[in-house]
Order: structure tokens, then C-alpha cells, then sequence
């Protein structure tokens, strides 16, 4: 700084000291302007409002302002100020300055608090930041989604640790291995059928089999603590039963009961399917017979039935005139024999109980009653060797004998044919029901007081699991 702007300065002070000795009317400020010419200090505004806000920021509220009423530049923001251009000239203040840097306030102008209301210069894309409260609430939801999730992923594991339908509901192969039914949905409208009669029927029952084994009848309240499984999971464990041939352990084992409720569960489910399934009459008339007649037996239209036999091997018994009478020639084997007939278009409308493996497929058939049924309107279609066209007034379609001819006719040979082609639809009936694994294996002495019903109630499930052996003959 020159010599000659010291000088003037230091009059400038001295002219201050003479002539003003204004101070500054704020609380806690003690800022003159003797000897300072540094500060600036500006008077109140004439404008009543804006007057007001310095008296509210300056906290004065009952003031008397006079025309010496000061307030010092150092409560104003710099940017409220307007500093002078030249030596002389005086810092002013902007349109509407208000003193907002005090002592209790550190000299500092805290930022404005978010409002809730909207302004003009509202932001539409801002994002408010979350409370403690709403941070609590969406945890809280996410706790309760986590929860949710554990929850099926614990039920899930549950069905799938548990060998009932419902672990297998969702694959029509497993329905298909354990149940023979060919999905999910034919086995359900299978139950919603034996559904109404079920509770009376399994109470009846159960009572039939603890009196053939001398036992004591449960009441309804004993039977619940007893009962483990639902109806429906006790009916999948006679068809995993019948049809995978599983052992009675391996079953109590597989739905976490005892072995001797697993004996119970499939003595009654036999008795029942037998008296249900057995009160529908399987045996068509002949006039149901020719409405679904197949086109194939147009040659043989008034076939009724295709007739055959099928044995099942069984355990030996201990007593040799017992072996000498259930001893099959044809299997080597302890046997039991069945006769089964099938309508041409391929329902089962005949089942004869099981008799001894040595019997004759005509001492089977005379013995099995179907003869009284056939009349003389009416022809079977047999295998090879089936001679019973001395014991039915029917007419038998049989493939001929060579007998002692060198060379069978030519007509014969086609006869031959298309009976062999037709007849053979028996067999593979036959062989559906013996799909059932449980005739598989031999059937022990066990299972032999109940056998006839097991081997009549898979017969007749047959007609409800399988369609139809040739698709084109359904109607």
C-alpha cells in the first residue's frame, strides 16, 4: 500500500472517530465502528415485512428502532454485500438482505430441512430417502417372504421324505410304475368313483378281518390313534402292493408304519375293492357285445368272448397229496389256474376263481360255470388244445387239427390264421394283468387265503388302467 492511501486511511479513521460512533444492536456483538474500517453497519429497512425478519433474526423481539439503529456486516452473508468500487465509496446491501450469522449460531447458515410439501422447485425425479421406520417395515417383509420360502421348501422336503401319492403326484411315469394307472389324473377318477362308498366299506371291512383272525374290533376313537395313513395314501399302498410286489417290511418300512398295519391295511383295501369293483357286473350281453363289436370280426360276429387260462406259480406245499394236485405239468411248478375271458373288443367279462395247477383246461372251464351263461347265439374263440366244444352249446372258433391229413386245407390255413390273430388279443390281457409284480414272484402261503380276491380285484382294475388294445376299435 502507497504512502499517500496510508495517509488517506488513517484520516478516514480519525474523520469515522469525530464525526459516527454507530454500534451494532445485535445480542453478543460487540462491533463499533471507532476505529474500524473493516465492518460496515447498515440500518433497518423501511419495508415493514422485511423489517420484521431482521427483528426475528437478530432476536429483538420488543425493539425500539431509531434512525442510529445499526446492524454490523459481519451478520450478513458475503453474497448480501455489495463492496464498494472506489476508496471512498460505501458497502452496500442487495434487495432484501437479511443478518442471518450470529454468535449463537457459530456465524454458519445451516442447510434448510426437507420439506414434505411440495414447492416450486420440487424435484419430481428425486427419490426420498427411506426412514428408520420404513427400513423396519420392508426388513420386516423380507423376513416374512424368507419365512414363507423356508416354509415350502420344508413342506417340500416333508412330501418328498414321505413315500405317499402325493410325492409322486407330478410324474405320470411313477404313477404309471407304482399304481399301473397311466397317470395322475386316471387314478384320482378311478378314487372319486369308490370315493362315496369308502369309509362304511373299509369300517365293515376291518371289522370282517379282526373276527376271522379272533382279534378285537376297534372303536372309532381307539381307531384313530391307530390310523396313520390317509385313505387315499392306505389305497396307493395296495396298488404299490399289487403292483410293484413289495414286501409287507418293505412297505411298513417305506410309509413309516408297523408290518402288522401294513397286513391289516391290504386285507382290508382286497376285501374292499373285491366287493366294490365286484358288485358291478362285468359280463356284457350279447347285444353290448355287437355294439362294440370290432371291424377286425366281421368273418367271427358273434364271438362273445375270447377265452384262456393263465397260472400263477405258488409255494409249495408241505403235504404231498397237496403237491401231487397243485404240481402243472406245463410250468413244472406248483401252480394255481384261472380262466379269463375277455369281450372281443377287449374288457374283461369273465374271472373264475384259482383252482390246483393239474387241472384240465376243460375240467377248468365246466368247473368255472361260464357255460350256463353262453348261449347257443352266442361263440368263443379258443387256443389250440381248449376242447370244449362237448361241454357248452355254444359255438367254439378253435384253430383245426392237422389230424391225419399230410397238408392242412387252404382254407384251414386262413381259419387258422385269423383265429390265432384275433385269439391272441386274450394273451395280452392276460399279460397286462400279470404286470402286476406280485404275481411275478411265487405267491406264498401267506397271501393264499386271500389270493382268489387279489387275483379277481387285478382283473378287474385292468379294465380301469388300460385303454384300449387297438385304439381304431373304440368307438
Amino acid at each position: 500500500m502507497s504512502i499517500k492511501r496510508k495517509v488517506f486511511k488513517t484520516e478516514h479513521f480519525q474523520k469515522q472517530e469525530k464525526k459516527y460512533s454507530e454500534h451494532c444492536c445485535v445480542p453478543l456483538c460487540s462491533a463499533s465502528a471507532k476505529f474500524n474500517g473493516i465492518l460496515s453497519f447498515h440500518g433497518f429497512p423501511t419495508h415493514s415485512d422485511l423489517r420484521r425478519q431482521w427483528l426475528v433474526n437478530i432476536r429483538r423481539d420488543h425493539f425500539t428502532i431509531t434512525s442510529h439503529t445499526r446492524v454490523c456486516s459481519r451478520h450478513f452473508a458475503s453474497d448480501q454485500l455489495i463492496e464498494p468500487t472506489t476508496l471512498d465509496g460505501r458497502r452496500r446491501l442487495i434487495k432484501g438482505a437479511v443478518p442471518t450469522l450470529f454468535e449463537w449460531n457459530g456465524f454458519k447458515v445451516e442447510p434448510p430441512r426437507r420439506s414434505h410439501s411440495l414447492t416450486r422447485d420440487h424435484d419430481y425425479c428425486s427419490v426420498p430417502e427411506p426412514s428408520a421406520l420404513d427400513i423396519s417395515a420392508s426388513a420386516a417383509e423380507d423376513l416374512s417372504k424368507d419365512v414363507e420360502t423356508l416354509r415350502k421348501e420344508i413342506q417340500e422336503l416333508r412330501v418328498q421324505r414321505e413315500f405317499g401319492l402325493q410325492r409322486f403326484a407330478g410324474s405320470d411315469t411313477d404313477i404309471r410304475f407304482y399304481t399301473r394307472f397311466p397317470s395322475y389324473d386316471h387314478l384320482m377318477a378311478f378314487w372319486f368313483l369308490i370315493e362315496p362308498c369308502i369309509y362304511e366299506m373299509i369300517r365293515v371291512s376291518r371289522a370282517k378281518s379282526a373276527a376271522s383272525r379272533n382279534e378285537e374290533v376297534l372303536t372309532p376313537a381307539r381307531t384313530s390313534t391307530r390310523q396313520l395313513l390317509q385313505p387315499i395314501d392306505e389305497f396307493f399302498l395296495f396298488l404299490v402292493f399289487l403292483s410293484v410286489g413289495l414286501k409287507e417290511r418293505d412297505l411298513a418300512h417305506r410309509f413309516n408304519i408297523h408290518q402288522s398295519t401294513v397286513s391289516r391295511i391290504i386285507a382290508t383295501w382286497t376285501n374292499f375293492l373285491a366287493t366294490a369293483l365286484g358288485s358291478q357286473c362285468i359280463w356284457l350281453t350279447r347285444e353290448e357285445v355287437q355294439a362294440y363289436l370290432p371291424e377286425e370280426f366281421k368273418d367271427f360276429s358273434d364271438t362273445q368272448m375270447i377265452l384262456d387260462c393263465t397260472e400263477l406259480r405258488c409255494q409249495t406245499p408241505s403235504s404231498p397229496l397237496l403237491q401231487s394236485e397243485m404240481y402243472s405239468s406245463y410250468k413244472s411248478h406248483c401252480t394255481m389256474k384261472a380262466l379269463v375271458g375277455i369281450a372281443p373288443h377287449g374288457p374283461v367279462t369273465f374271472i373264475s376263481n384259482l383252482y390246483a395247477g393239474s387241472v384240465s383246461d376243460k375240467e377248468l372251464f365246466k368247473q368255472s360255470g361260464i357255460a350256463e351263461k353262453l348261449t347257443e347265439d352266442m361263440a368263443v374263440m379258443v387256443d389250440k388244445g381248449f376242447l370244449i366244444t362237448d361241454c357248452c352249446k355254444c359255438k367254439v372258433y378253435c384253430p383245426p387239427f392237422l389230424s391225419k391229413q399230410k397238408q392242412m386245407p387252404a382254407y384251414q390255413v386262413k381259419e387258422t390264421q385269423a383265429i390265432a390273430r384275433l385269439g391272441v388279443h386274450v394273451e395280452r390281457v392276460i399279460r397286462r394283468i400279470k404286470q402286476n409284480k406280485l404275481f411275478d414272484s411265487i405267491i406264498t402261503m401267506s397271501h393264499v387265503y386271500n389270493i382268489n380276491q387279489m387275483f379277481a380285484v387285478a382283473c378287474m382294475l385292468s379294465n380301469y388302467q388300460n385303454t384300449a388294445l387297438v385304439k381304431k376299435w373304440v368307438k
